[in-house]
């Protein structure tokens, strides 16, 4: 028990350097659920790892009811992790955070393709790791066994499926890095996904029509547009403005868009 006050002294004084609303000891010890549902995963995951399943997902439970967090008792956290306001923030059961992480309201570090197998993955890594001094904002998504590096800063609404590497800035769905080490990756235009998905879907469909008034066979035109579309990535710049080059725009937005 002489462990879990320390790291409840520890969390309190986090939270009065981190946040300006906080006020006093007292205020955060009472009225800060983020700090209510690190405390309460602490006791969780010692039971977890006892194998005493049911009653550490009881408790995990249990602080859900209270906090509108979720945290599995089977997630790795670090010290002086930060859930600030916190509602509807899911952490997976075999994610890791990583020391003096910050996670706004919202924030999900969710299991990725991994998952849809079932009880087959059980005990396979599902869930991203969050490396140390990462701040995810709210709405944020995180999915799969991937790896964000120490020092990344995640939008808002953004939607991250692969590895992130230290020192960047990752906006958009799905999400890209537009800041490394300080420096823009990109021509500082955040890509649009949705109206390259649309410009994508519409010239497909104009080619489909073309060859319909030509009487022309239809069958092998998608794929023959696809084709064709991919190899104009790299001469039109108003459809290449994502910077993922080679890559189909609809494919790109639907797999982002976790569907």
């Amino acid at each position: 028990m002489g462990s879990l006050r320390m790291g409840l002294g520890e969390d309190i004084k986090n939270i009065l350097d981190k946040d300006p609303a906080a006020r006093s000891p007292l205020e955060v010890l009472l009225c800060y659920p983020g700090l209510h549902a690190i405390q309460i995963y602490r006791i969780a995951n010692r039971f977890y790892r006892l194998r005493m399943f049911t009653m550490a997902r009881f408790l995990s439970h249990i602080g859900r009811m209270l906090t509108g967090i979720e945290i599995h008792p089977g997630a790795t956290i670090g010290k002086r992790v930060l859930i600030d306001h916190g509602m509807g923030v899911v952490v997976g059961e075999t994610a890791e955070v990583g020391d003096d992480c910050v996670l706004y309201q919202g924030v999900t570090l969710g299991a990725g393709a991994e998952a849809r197998g079932g009880s087959s993955t059980r005990g396979v890594k599902r869930h991203p790791t969050l490396g140390r001094g990462v701040v995810v904002g709210s709405g944020a998504e995180i999915q799969g066994a991937i790896t964000v590096g120490d020092n990344v800063r995640v939008a808002s609404g953004s939607i991250v499926l692969r590895d992130v590497p230290p020192d960047s800035i990752v906006v958009g769905v799905p999400g890209r890095v537009i800041y490394r080490e300080g420096k823009k990756v990109e021509d500082g235009k955040v890509p649009d996904i949705e109206a390259e998905a649309l410009k994508s879907m519409k010239r497909r469909i104009d080619e489909l029509e073309r060859r319909l008034e030509a009487g022309l066979p239809l069958v092998g035109a998608a794929a023959e547009k696809k084709s064709d579309f991919r190899s104009s990535l790299d001469t039109d710049p108003d459809t290449n403005s994502s910077g993922s080059e080679g890559e189909d725009p609809v494919e790109v937005f639907l797999h982002g868009a976790g569907i």
